[in-house]
């Protein structure tokens, strides 16, 4: 996902938010949680969202989501949020990283190792002062970690890849953001901004070379059907959150928080689990849609993705000994 605010407008939206946040908390009867995303109604996102947050908090609020971005367009969500114009959205590490830059901790390559170490870094004490931060600076709560999926480079052209050189001069489309981008670069590749709404096209008509996602996504939107290799870097252990109004979170009871909190917990769980056997099933399934599916050599790939990291401006906004800690969460 990606997005580019005008930071100081941005920012003083978000202060009025703030402002408003120490009203008096009331009940929350007939609240509208409206929630947008570029994400297609049949990703595990969407589907979890739809039929386990909605249900679990019909009694006390209306969960009306939109998705493929139809309700405002991709990477404007969280801006919408801090004007109260929205109630809810699925943000990623890296589009907080343009307003709170110690998030691009959680844009690097080859950080995480897998789907349970992400949730127990979300949930453990050292994510307290990154949380604190959004809400305060934002407006924003964050709810519950999704697990997007291992990303995986997708490309239309026939060029094997290997190492990380063989990407050298390859279009790939990233989204817009300066931490994305950088991604691309740490790869290998010429990366190229582009929305998520545009990447089908794109590959079909040739401008660009490929696409990174999970193979979920890369099923649910049809890439596919566009392209012929799915190169296994496994580079990023991708993870949205869910967003919610901080404003609003605050006018709900305690009770209704609570039902709130479990109801994202239950669907971003039961979107994991079907996310980690998806991708278990997918890899056959693009070998008989006729693409290949092989394993490059991964090693080369973290080595210097970890390498550019270390040495670029975005370790110098990392927290200090965060890094440590994430690795010693267990």
């Amino acid at each position: 996902m990606s997005t580019i605010f005008n930071r100081r407008i941005f920012l003083g939206a978000a202060s009025a938010v703030a402002l408003g946040l120490a009203a008096t908390a009331a009940s929350a009867q007939g609240v509208k949680l409206s929630l947008s995303s570029p994400a297609s109604p049949t990703d595990q996102r969407a589907i979890a969202l739809t039929e386990i947050f909605g249900p679990a908090v019909k009694d006390f609020a209306s969960f009306q989501p939109h998705w493929n971005a139809t309700l405002f367009k991709q990477g404007t969500e969280l801006e919408a949020i801090a004007r109260g114009n929205l109630e809810m959205s699925i943000t990623s590490p890296q589009e907080l990283a343009t307003l709170i830059p110690g998030w691009s901790i959680f844009t690097a390559g080859y950080l995480l190792r897998d789907a349970d170490h992400q949730k127990k870094v979300f949930a453990d004490p050292l994510m307290a002062d990154l949380k604190k931060q959004t809400e305060d600076k934002l407006g924003v709560k964050l709810l519950s970690v999704m697990y997007l999926g291992r990303r995986q480079v997708n490309l239309r052209i026939d060029k094997e890849i290997k190492t990380p050189a063989d990407l050298a001069g390859v279009k790939l489309r990233m989204p817009g953001t300066e931490a994305w981008l950088f991604l691309g670069t740490a790869l290998g590749a010429n990366p190229l901004p582009l929305a998520f709404t545009e990447i089908y096209t794109a590959l079909q008509t040739g401008a660009i070379d490929g696409q990174d996602n999970p193979l979920p996504t890369v099923r649910d939107s049809k890439f596919f059907e566009v392209t012929k290799q799915i190169v296994l870097t496994s580079h990023l252990v991708d993870q949205n959150y869910i967003a919610f109004s901080k404003k609003v979170w605050d006018r709900l009871t305690p009770q209704q928080q609570a039902v709130v909190q479990k109801a994202a917990d239950d669907a971003a769980e039961s979107a994991r689990k079907k996310q980690l056997a998806l991708e278990v099933e997918l890899e056959g399934f693009f070998k008989e849609k006729g693409l290949k599916v092989y394993t490059p050599d991964v090693e080369s790939f973290r080595k210097k993705v970890q390498a550019d990291y270390l040495a670029s401006k975005f370790a110098k906004d990392w927290p200090a000994g965060m890094i440590e800690k994430i690795n010693a969460v267990k």
